[in-house]
């Protein structure tokens, strides 16, 4: 049976004419329609003519389509189409878990399921595609992203201290992390322009805790109910705008070696740029900035994106929040990857 109505869409990656590994949960924040294709010619040649006149409603704004194909064969000289990207599942593996049965599938853009129809009610999916309203608008009510946002963090001093750090090392481009196999590895792409450091000096190491622990954890604990008992990586980052800077749209803990986060922390050590804001576009298109020293938090959780930089440099201090549970997560996932390595002599 296919999913029913409000269930969270399954999350999953698969190659398409121009990916190698498209990452699913990112299609976030627009409503998508999903096409199980059937494998028999007359119901497959229909789903598809409905879909090519319908084309106009998908421009990876308002909709995007996707159709799954089960098998190889007819695959040669697809194309991905702004709006419309071909999935491969090869396995079946995708189409188990939304159901064996051929059929279409419409997602809102918190990507739950909004409606459903037997592949045959082509001409139903697509009268209730074309009046559906804006993205931001599909809950009838406005909506905010789940976030607290908490000024008064860093102290000035600290938040130049940090800056000035970045400022003398310059920061490397570090890359995005995905599974590989067994193990979590980082890759470079055009997901991410961003250069970073790790603060090393036990001074500001213990600074910077002390701070957390006094300023930020508490209303953590307030606000979303967590307590925070490990922080992971003390990172400064700089978007720049003579590097493009950007970090597109994406999720913090969907690897092997990232499940253990819980919370991001986004903290703003300048104010003087423009653009760089973060969005959450499964909650509308509006940006969320906190104010110099102040932080943001959110669950991992959440597709997010740091806008690209328009001007001026933006400096942050970038940490992740997890507790004892997710440290028993990391450790087990670190020992399962200790055993693939090759016995040292």
């Amino acid at each position: 049976m296919p999913l029913p109505l409000g269930q969270p869409a399954p999350f999953f990656s698969a190659p398409t004419p121009s990916s190698t590994d498209f990452v699913f949960d990112t299609a976030g924040g627009r409503y998508v329609l999903l096409l199980f294709l059937p494998t028999e010619p007359a119901p497959r040649v229909a789903a598809l003519k409905a879909l090519a006149a319908n084309q106009r409603l998908f421009d990876d704004v308002q909709a995007s389509a996707f159709v799954i194909l089960r098998e190889a064969a007819g695959a040669q000289g697809l194309q991905d189409l702004r709006g419309l990207r071909w999935m491969f599942d090869r396995s079946g593996a995708i189409s188990d878990r939304y159901g064996p049965e051929p059929h279409w599938l419409v997602l809102d853009p918190t990507l739950r399921v909004l409606t459903s129809a037997p592949i045959e009610d082509a001409e139903a999916i697509f009268a209730q595609l074309a009046a559906l309203p804006a993205p931001a608008g599909h809950a009838g009510v406005p909506l905010h992203a789940p976030v607290l946002i908490a000024p008064r963090i860093f102290e000035p001093e600290l938040c130049r201290a940090l800056i000035e750090l970045h400022q003398a090392d310059g920061g490397r481009f570090t890359g995005v992390m995905r599974d590989d196999g067994p193990r979590t590895v980082a890759v470079m792409d055009e997901l991410k322009k961003r250069r970073d450091i790790l603060v090393e000096a036990p001074e500001l190491q213990e600074a910077i805790r002390e701070r957390l622990e006094r300023r930020l954890f508490p209303l953590v604990r307030q606000a979303l109910g967590f307590t925070v008992t490990h922080t992971e990586r003390l990172l400064v980052s700089c978007y720049d705008a003579a590097d493009g800077g950007v970090f597109h749209a994406h999720r913090d803990n969907t690897t092997q070696g990232t499940a253990h986060r819980r919370f991001a922390c986004s903290l703003n050590l300048n104010d003087d740029f423009e653009g760089g804001d973060l969005r959450f576009a499964e909650y509308g298109p509006a940006t969320y900035r906190p104010p110099a020293g102040g932080a943001i938090v959110f669950s991992c959780g959440l597709m997010h994106e740091a806008t690209r930089i328009a001007a001026g440099r933006r400096y942050a201090f970038l940490p992740f929040f997890y507790d004892d549970a997710g440290a028993s997560l990391l450790a087990a996932y670190r020992a399962r990857v200790a055993k693939l390595e090759p016995a040292r002599s």
